[in-house]
C-alpha cells in the first residue's frame, strides 16, 4: 500500500515529465521532501540521516530544509537514505541496538504507536517550539509535522449539475449515480463513512468499526478501490469513477488540469498532520531534534513546498505568506482547515492494524 509521503515523491517526477516544474524546481521538492541526499562535505562534518519513502538519493539535500540547518549549523551534513522508514524497520532497528537513521518520516499513528513501544525518542519542546505548528495534533510527543496533507472529496463536476457537498452525498447513489472510489485502506474511510451517517465531527472517536465497516460495504457494487496516487487520479481522469475520496495533492493536479471539471471540496475533509519521528538511541542524538525545529520554524520554505507539490503549510505564519492563487489548494489555509476534521493519530497509533485487517477482510474479501 503506498502511503502519502511515496506519492508525493511520484507526484513531483510526474509533474516533472509533463514539463509543469523544472529540473531545478523537482530538486527542490525532492529536497523538501526528503528524496534526495546533501552534496560533498568535507571529512570533519558529522551527519544527520533522514530516511523517507522516495527512491532518489545523492544528488545535493536542496535549499528548502537541508540548507538553512546547514547554513546555520557548521560542521553537520544532512544525507538521505531513501530506503523507506516503515515502523516494523524502526523497531528491528532500535531492538537489536543497531540504530542508523535520525529522523524518519512517519504518520501520527505511527508516532504514537513507536512512543507507546519505547521505540521512539520523545521530543524536546525545549529544543522545538510548539508554537510553530498549528494544532496540538501537529507536535506530539514523539513526533511533529513540518508538511500537512488532507484525505477530501473529489467529483466529476460535468455529472451532476448540483455538486456534492458533504460524505452523505458520496453515499447518495440516488442522487448522485455511479462508481465510488476509496481507498484500500480503513483510515480516513471509516471517518468519511461514519460522517456519512451523520456522525459529528467531534464525535467520530473512537470510531465505530462495526458501523463503518458496514457503511462502506452498502457500496460495493458500486466501489473501486485504489492503491497509489497515480492510481487514483487516474481513475477520476478516464472517467471510471465519478467521485472518490483521494489526497488532496492529487485532487488539486485534478480539478487545475481539467479546468474545474473534477472539483474537489474542503468539507468534512481528514486534516493529517506529516509526521516525522526519531528512533530512539538515534546516532546523532539532540542534533535530530534540532533539525526538526527548524523545519518546523521556516515557513517559506513550507510555502515553497505548497507551490510546487500542494503539501500544506504547518507553520502559523506561513499562511499570510501563500500567494492568492494558491490559496483554494492549502490545506492548512484559514479558510480551508476549519471545514475539516482532525485525524486522530493516538486512537489510531493503538488500533490501525487489528482494525485495518478486519476492514480489509469485510470490503476487499
Amino acid at each position: 500500500m503506498q502511503e502519502f509521503q511515496q506519492d508525493c515523491i511520484a507526484l513531483a517526477l510526474q509533474q516533472h515529465r509533463r514539463g509543469r516544474i523544472s529540473r531545478r524546481g523537482l530538486m527542490q521538492a525532492l529536497a523538501a521532501l526528503g528524496a534526495i541526499g546533501a552534496g560533498p562535505a568535507g571529512a570533519a562534518e558529522r551527519e544527520l540521516v533522514m530516511v523517507n519513502w522516495g527512491g532518489l538519493a545523492n544528488e545535493g539535500f536542496g535549499r528548502f530544509y537541508g540548507a538553512p540547518f546547514i547554513a546555520e549549523t557548521p560542521g553537520w551534513k544532512v544525507v538521505q537514505d531513501s530506503s523507506g522508514p516503515a515502523t516494523g524497520r524502526i523497531r528491528s532497528m532500535v531492538e537489536s541496538g543497531r540504530v542508523t537513521w535520525d529522523l524518519c518520516d512517519s504518520s501520527a499513528s505511527g508516532a504514537n504507536l513507536l512512543g507507546r513501544l519505547g521505540l521512539a525518542t520523545k521530543l524536546d519542546y525545549g529544543i522545538i517550539n510548539r508554537e510553530n505548528v498549528i494544532a496540538p495534533g501537529f507536535a506530539l510527543d514523539h513526533g511533529a509535522a513540518p508538511y500537512s496533507f488532507s484525505s477530501v472529496l473529489v467529483y466529476d463536476s460535468s455529472k451532476f449539475p448540483t455538486p456534492p457537498t458533504s460524505w452523505a452525498d458520496f453515499w447518495d447513489l440516488k442522487r448522485f449515480p455511479g462508481t465510488r472510489l476509496l481507498r484500500r485502506d480503513a483510515s480516513c474511510t471509516l471517518e468519511a463513512a461514519l460522517m456519512s451517517l451523520g456522525k459529528p465531527a467531534a464525535a467520530l472517536y473512537p470510531i465505530d468499526m462495526r458501523a463503518g465497516i458496514k457503511r462502506v460495504s452498502e457500496l460495493r457494487r458500486d466501489l473501486i478501490f485504489w492503491t497509489n496516487g497515480a492510481e487514483s487520479e487516474q481513475l477520476m481522469r478516464t472517467g471510471e469513477a465519478v467521485m472518490g475520496q483521494i489526497w488532496h495533492t492529487r485532487a488539486s493536479v485534478l480539478e487545475k488540469e481539467s479546468k474545474g471539471r473534477l472539483k474537489f471540496i474542503w468539507n468534512q475533509g481528514i486534516l493529517q498532520p506529516g509526521i516525522f519521528v526519531i528512533p530512539k538511541g538515534n546516532p546523532g542524538g539532540e542534533m535530530a531534534q534540532r533539525l526538526l525545529a527548524s523545519m518546523l520554524a521556516k515557513p517559506e520554505p513550507q510555502v515553497g513546498l505548497l507551490g510546487l507539490l500542494g503539501n500544506g503549510p504547518t507553520n502559523p505564519k506561513a499562511a499570510a505568506l501563500v500567494p492568492d492563487d494558491l490559496k483554494r489548494f492549502n490545506p492548512t489555509d484559514p479558510a480551508n482547515a476549519p471545514q475539516q476534521v482532525m485525524f486522530n493519530g493516538d486512537w489510531w497509533g493503538e488500533h490501525y492494524q487489528a482494525v485495518n485487517q478486519e476492514f480489509l477482510d469485510a470490503v476487499t474479501g
